[in-house]
């Protein structure tokens, strides 16, 4: 089975969509060009802007669980007895939970982001937020404005560094955080865009954002606690089962008949997935294999690649630790790309030229469709963010997780939420063994003449049937609370209200 465009293979599945038929585009505001941008505070700038009950507001997360902004605006919204607001971001982090609060009275009524965890993660759960949460992917954020099926009123852009003409870098300032990729969209197609850094300076010659997009600037002392931003080293896993899961990922890798020279790969920032790359760069080097490029989230284990001629370039839309954040800032062939060239099946993504990518999973059925949307519990702890994009794109995602984690299983007739389809999920790697979707017959063929331990997902679900039992069934109520959008805008599966138990 191989894949095509990132969505076309899924005709079945979406039978309704348009195949032939491109996204009408909304195209990015025009140039501003004034040179009296600066506001003295948020308030006055507030003061100034048109607020409006029912409005849509954005910002970007790769402050993550270090972010400010979000918070600091909202407080002063909430101040002003605006209501109905849209949150439109691209990630929410447990550091937003003032964001409950401001849900439970009406201030905040719907949110649309890729990944939503802690606090405001449990209140959409449980049917707080009035309106239907949309959880889409990375590149499908970009696809949303676009289309204009989301138009955002106000971007407020989190600015590590910004001039006086308005151009963002992220790479500088005692907030940097590096790529500013899931932002670029927000300033360009927001009515207003607002920059909120705490590192106002007169000129930058390196930028990640256009002045030309921005409205108006606001100094504040602090935009992100840096401990939260991005990790002073990302660890390798040193369980043991972790490290066989990497070294069994490395070898389908090296005998899927797609490791040759030129060819491009994504892993996460997870212990498991960053032993993928140390095992990956082993193999590089005993088989003389330079690969094209290394993309998505860059961790300081890709950055190695890329300085010891493993690779040729990055293409980074986040980084994830301090020395991702240091490469980005020096190195030329680590390159920043927005969302859109990441990930927006209307933009021809990187994400459609990976030959591999290294996913994770909370849960996957026996059609290999995955869930990192849910725990098991049902109750929201994540989202898509590019898991189906690149899922979708790369020639072989393979999924890698231990099959059960504190006694609860990987492996399920029927994964609780649908967050990537089965159809675009090529291999899982367990502990106990490889399973290949049975489409992939290539795969299947090259995997077992190198010997490697192959299994059927359902061997593997019989194993843990018998070690754990079967779970237990969770009780939902008949509200849905979140819908689950693929990287085209189909809707895919849905969430319903947890229900105390």
């Amino acid at each position: 089975m191989m894949k095509l465009n990132g969505y076309k293979e899924h005709y079945e599945l979406f039978s309704h969509v348009d195949l032939n038929k491109k996204t009408k585009l909304i195209y990015p505001k025009k140039s501003n060009l004034s040179n009296n941008k600066f506001r003295d505070s948020l308030d006055k700038l507030l003061d100034e802007l048109p607020l409006r009950d029912g409005m849509t507001i954005s910002f970007h997360h790769h402050l993550r669980n270090g972010d400010y902004v979000l918070n600091m605006v909202m407080e002063k919204i909430a101040q002003r007895n605006i209501h109905d607001i849209t949150i439109f971001a691209s990630s929410i982090f447990p550091c937003h939970k003032p964001l409950v609060d401001l849900i439970e009275k009406g201030i905040v009524t719907q949110i649309y982001a890729a990944y939503i965890s802690g606090p405001v993660a449990e209140a959409i759960s449980y049917g707080k937020l009035s309106k239907v949460c949309v959880m889409h992917t990375h590149g499908g954020r970009v696809r949303l404005v676009e289309s204009g099926d989301v138009k955002i009123d106000i971007a407020f852009i989190a600015s590590p560094t910004c001039d006086k003409l308005g151009n963002i870098s992220g790479r500088f300032g005692k907030s940097a955080c590096g790529s500013l990729g899931y932002a670029v969209t927000d300033a360009q197609y927001a009515e207003i865009t607002v920059a909120i850094t705490d590192n106002y300076v007169d000129y930058l010659n390196v930028y990640d954002i256009e002045g030309k997009y921005i409205d108006y600037i606001v100094s504040v002392p602090s935009i992100g606690d840096p401990k939260g931003i991005v990790s002073g080293t990302t660890q390798i896993t040193r369980n043991p089962i972790g490290l066989k899961i990497a070294r069994l990922t490395a070898d389908v890798i090296r005998y899927s008949g797609y490791f040759q020279n030129g060819f491009s790969f994504q892993t996460g920032a997870g212990g498991t997935s960053l032993a993928v790359s140390y095992y990956l760069k082993q193999l590089m080097h005993e088989h003389q294999i330079k690969g094209s490029f290394a993309s998505g989230g860059i961790t300081g284990y890709i950055v190695d690649m890329l300085e010891e001629g493993l690779f040729e370039r990055l293409y980074d839309v986040q980084c994830f630790d301090l020395e991702a954040v240091r490469s980005i800032r020096d190195n030329k062939n680590h390159i920043a790309i927005s969302a859109s060239k990441y990930a927006n099946i209307n933009d021809e993504p990187v994400v459609n030229d990976l030959d591999f990518v290294i996913l994770g999973a909370t849960e996957i059925d026996l059609d290999f469709n995955v869930n990192v949307t849910t725990s098991s519990t049902g109750i929201i702890m994540g989202g898509s963010g590019g898991h189906a994009d690149t899922a979708g794109g790369s020639k072989v995602t393979i999924i890698v997780s231990p099959l059960f984690n504190a006694r609860i299983p990987l492996i399920k007739d029927r994964v609780l939420c649908r967050t990537t389809p089965g159809e675009s999920v090529d291999v899982l790697v367990t502990e106990r063994g490889i399973a290949v979707n049975p489409k992939r017959i290539d795969l299947i063929d090259n995997l077992k003449e190198a010997g490697l331990p192959l299994v059927s997902i359902e061997e593997l679900k019989t194993f843990t049937d018998r070690y754990l039992g079967i779970p237990e069934k969770i009780n939902f109520g008949d509200r849905v609370v979140a819908v689950i959008e693929y990287r085209d805008g189909t809707v895919i599966d849905f969430l319903r209200q947890k229900i105390n138990t």
